[in-house]
């Protein structure tokens, strides 16, 4: 049974400084993400594309959100084959391209989990969940570059 999931957002433009879109630099890029009950994102563009760098970019959020959902996915995983997760952390990094037409697309994503788990006898088993949480990941099944994975995995230290 296939069942459908619906999600909602509100995405506000916050950038108008009193002459709209009039001109290319007339125009903040800033932003505001909402969804219901939950505390908004402040977002602009990147600031080389005239963001403001201390609001979250959409290139930010797609790379976030990529890294959450192996997360998720990676702990879901863990607990079906035993193992206790005790730490996770990833520093994820993203390529993307543009071209002179102003267009661009990522061509890539990688995810470097660093992964503390209690015995130290699962940890090729726990390296090895990062494939399944690659394809049960929903955000990684729905873009169209790949998306790798380099895990570090390690056992906490014997009380």
């Amino acid at each position: 049974m296939q069942l459908t999931h619906h999600y909602d957002v509100r995405v506000t433009w916050e950038g108008n400084r009193g002459t709209g879109t009039s001109h290319y630099r007339a125009y903040g890029r800033e932003t505001r993400v909402e969804a219901a009950g939950k505390p908004a994102l402040a977002g602009s563009a990147d600031p080389t594309f005239h963001g403001n760098a201390e609001r979250w970019n959409p290139e930010e959020l797609l790379l976030a959100a990529l890294s959450q959902c192996h997360l998720l996915s990676y702990l879901h995983a863990a607990t079906q084959h035993g193992i206790t997760v005790l730490d996770y952390s990833d520093d994820a990094t993203a390529t993307m391209e543009t071209g002179t037409d102003g267009g661009g697309r990522f061509t890539s994503a990688t995810v470097r989990p660093h992964v503390t788990i209690s015995d130290p006898a699962q940890i090729e088993l726990a390296d090895s969940l990062h494939e399944q949480a690659n394809r049960q990941c929903f955000i990684a099944a729905s873009v169209n570059f790949p998306v790798h994975h380099e895990p570090v995995t390690v056992a906490a230290p014997s009380a």
